[in-house]
């Protein structure tokens, strides 16, 4: 069975469609009429998460950048370019998605998300553009095509877009929203773990309040498709298979594999700060942490608690706009079970 694509008016539908593929919907958008009941809460957060880059004085970190140890420099500049290569497939991905979502208010949040996207990408030439040369820029956008391991873990991500884009079915349009999840929920992460390393030692916080937007506009994107991901598969129990639970697990196995094996190349144990046992029982205990949202057994035995737990002070996602980062060191390295991560 395909996908059918959403009308763009459909005189003989409700506003609210009935069911979230292949579903009839008139395409009208009615905040107070819509098929999904947190849809309009999530609309509503992820508006009060807007930000722009431009708000971000980026003075001190032109400052320091110069000055990081030249492994930190290293890392920094690469791992900007993965996010970079991530966001830009994100953007066109979800609008490849919102063609397919039957409800409007769905295709709206997607509008949303992929705005978002841009805002992310867009932050990334600004970071770069106050840091460096043009010339320096423009290789750093260059790394995703040459750095063999980089290649390995995007190419993993994108193939299984493309199966989705080259053949939209109810069965690949689930499998895609798992590597949505891997994408946004996982392989952001020992990124993000970097750039909290160097923020709570006062190294780059500009750039890292800006990942810490980033970060929390990434945790409302996979509320948001953990969310239709479920749903698909309440609507169409035909996908709800042990066939299906066991792709969710392999799937996001090999995902944590190779973003491990990322986090090794580009970080090792040359960043001082983040211990490589550490950051990869993080990354196991973070796939953990997204099967269980998708509804699906967790794929790694035990790994339910962070073993990293200082990074809870930089990615909470209510924490707002703030100055947080210009905090002291003592006064924002401190975590207790209150503001630590949940246990799973």
């Amino acid at each position: 069975m395909t996908l059918k694509q959403r009308k763009l008016y459909d005189t003989a539908a409700p506003n609210a469609s009935t069911g979230i593929i292949n579903g009839e919907s008139s395409n009208v958008l009615n905040w107070d009429d819509v098929r999904f009941s947190w849809a309009y809460p999530l609309y509503k957060n992820m508006l009060a998460n807007f930000w722009t880059p431009f708000e971000i004085n980026m003075a001190n970190d032109i400052r320091q950048y110069e000055t990081l140890e030249a492994k930190e420099r290293e890392a920094f500049d690469k791992i900007i370019g993965l996010l970079a290569f991530l966001d830009s497939i994100q953007t066109d991905y979800s609008m490849h998605v919102a063609r397919y979502l039957t409800d409007s208010s769905l295709s709206a949040l997607m509008t949303v998300l992929s705005f978002q996207e841009v805002v992310h990408n867009q932050s990334y030439s600004y970071v770069l553009s106050s840091l460096t040369t043009k010339q320096k820029q423009d290789e750093i956008f260059e790394y995703w095509k040459h750095d063999q391991v980089l290649r390995e873990r995007n190419d993993f991500i994108a193939e299984g877009y493309e199966r989705f884009v080259a053949d939209p079915t109810p069965q690949t349009f689930l499998e895609s929203i798992v590597y949505d999840v891997i994408l946004e929920g996982l392989n952001f992460y020992s990124g993000f773990s970097f750039f909290y390393n160097l923020a709570r030692n006062q190294k780059m916080v500009s750039t890292s309040t800006m990942i810490n937007y980033i970060n929390r506009d990434e945790q409302q994107h996979v509320y948001l498709f953990s969310n239709i991901f479920k749903e698909l598969l309440n609507e169409n129990p035909e996908l709800n298979t042990a066939e299906n639970h066991r792709f969710v697990r392999e799937t996001f196995i090999r995902g944590a594999e190779l973003e491990i094996n990322w986090a090794r190349h580009i970080i090792g144990d040359e960043i001082s700060g983040i211990n490589m046992e550490d950051l990869e029982a993080y990354i196991k205990f973070i796939a953990n942490k997204r099967v269980n949202q998708l509804g699906v057994e967790r794929p790694f035995e035990g790994y339910r608690q962070n073993p990293m737990r200082w990074i809870k002070v930089y990615e909470d996602v209510n924490s707002g706009k703030t100055d947080f980062f210009e905090q002291k060191s003592r006064q924002y390295t401190k975590v207790s079970d209150d503001n630590g991560f949940d246990d799973l």
